[in-house]
């Protein structure tokens, strides 16, 4: 598989986690009225689904460095086959709890385990590069998905999104089976024991310069998890919109996800490329956060005001984050899949506190929703501040070697 194809391929394996947040989103009210629940409580589908899902990333990458690439990605995505199968099909609400509970453990594989893989392959400028453009066809996903799901559900009802998820499923377990290579070679990968690989995670664990930069990361994408966990909210009870209008929200989120993600690519090339694509996204994040708040008290919430904003602070997040993430990497070079698991939990971790716990108390006010996000993003940026004056934790000082 050429590197075109392979970053395709990898960027489409990332878009499963992102079709089963955003599609299923403009079903929510249908869902809670099928079973006869609130909002809230229905709400509580996407929170289990994105706590199994930052669970099982903890183990992906870990599973990864062990057996292989490939095989850990071709088990994850027969499961969530299964999974997304069972959830079109569930009858009770336990029952869609519990296939959505499938799919968040095995949605992560591909995303995980993609992250390694494109350090296995390009190095330098050029994983920065490939990083970039990974994200960049990954943000389709949040424009179609809610799109698609807001006419499936119009259409055909809720459990047509579920069919369509597991039609795309299995048409990319058919091409993974085919032609995805295998990028960690047997003689470079870890012998899995219990001891060994709970040694890996303490070593990280209690590396501070990297676990800061880990959750900066995380956080300065705070306006992009606050508001897709909002988004039914937000669109139907701030906006007044329908069920086919989340293209409102979702198109400005994923066209800051997708300039910035293109312009970190471009600006890999240049001499210290990642350094000043960082501090680029970290000024923009800056100006749009605090244009957000002063949009939010000042001007009744109403389009196209009430989202502009929002896709300029995902621009500045998308900018930074390619770079940041593999600033990151670099300290554990031999157990990329591990690392790459951390970074995924710490950013799944806070979507589903965010979704579960902190989106419900934002959902009356748009103003609510601009102060989280932007709390949510100081604190991203001061964290990797705050990284990057530590001392004598170097790229690779703390690496782990292969056993």
């Amino acid at each position: 598989m050429n590197p075109r194809a392979l970053v395709v391929v990898l960027a489409a394996l990332s878009m499963i986690g992102a079709l089963s947040i955003d599609a299923y989103l403009p079903a929510l009210p249908a869902i809670a009225g099928r079973f006869g629940l609130s909002l809230a409580v229905a709400q509580q589908s996407l929170t289990v689904y994105l706590f199994a899902f930052a669970t099982m990333t903890l183990f992906y990458g870990t599973l990864s460095d062990s057996f292989g690439r490939r095989r850990v990605i071709l088990g994850g995505l027969a499961i969530y086959l299964v999974g997304s199968i069972g959830a079109g099909c569930s009858m009770t609400f336990g029952w869609l709890m519990f296939f959505r509970l499938l799919q968040g453990l095995s949605a992560g594989a591909g995303n995980v385990v993609g992250r390694a893989m494109i350090a296995d392959r390009f190095k330098g400028a050029e994983a920065e590069r490939m990083m970039s453009y990974v994200s960049m066809v990954f943000s389709l996903a949040p424009a179609i998905a809610p799109i698609l799901g807001g006419w499936l559900q119009a259409a055909f009802g809720w459990r047509s999104i579920f069919i369509f998820i597991a039609l795309f499923t299995g048409g990319l377990l058919a091409i993974c089976l085919r032609g995805l290579p295998e990028t960690l070679a047997p003689e470079h990968r870890h012998a899995f024991h219990l001891k060994i690989v709970v040694g890996h995670y303490w070593s990280v664990a209690c590396h501070a310069r990297f676990i800061l930069q880990v959750a900066a990361t995380a956080l300065t994408f705070s306006t992009l998890m606050i508001y897709i966990g909002s988004a039914p909210a937000f669109i139907f009870n701030i906006l007044h919109l329908g069920a086919t209008d989340f293209s409102w929200l979702f198109v400005p989120l994923v066209a800051g996800l997708t300039l910035g993600s293109l312009a970190a690519g471009r600006m890999s090339h240049l001499p210290n490329g990642g350094d000043r694509a960082i501090r680029q996204g970290f000024v923009i994040l800056a100006a749009s956060t605090v244009a957000q708040l002063l949009i939010a008290w000042f001007i009744p919430t109403r389009l196209p005001w009430a989202t502009l904003t929002i896709a300029t602070t995902v621009y500045g997040a998308a900018l930074a984050s390619p770079a940041m993430t593999l600033r990151s990497m670099a300290f554990f070079p031999h157990v990329r899949g591990l690392v790459s698991s951390l970074q995924s939990f710490s950013f799944l971790s806070l979507f589903s506190l965010s979704s579960g716990l902190i989106d419900p108390l934002l959902f009356d006010s748009a103003w609510k929703l601009a102060a989280g996000s932007a709390v949510g993003t100081v604190l991203g940026i001061a964290l990797w501040l705050i990284a990057g004056r530590m001392r004598g934790e170097e790229a690779g000082d703390a690496d782990i070697s292969p056993m």
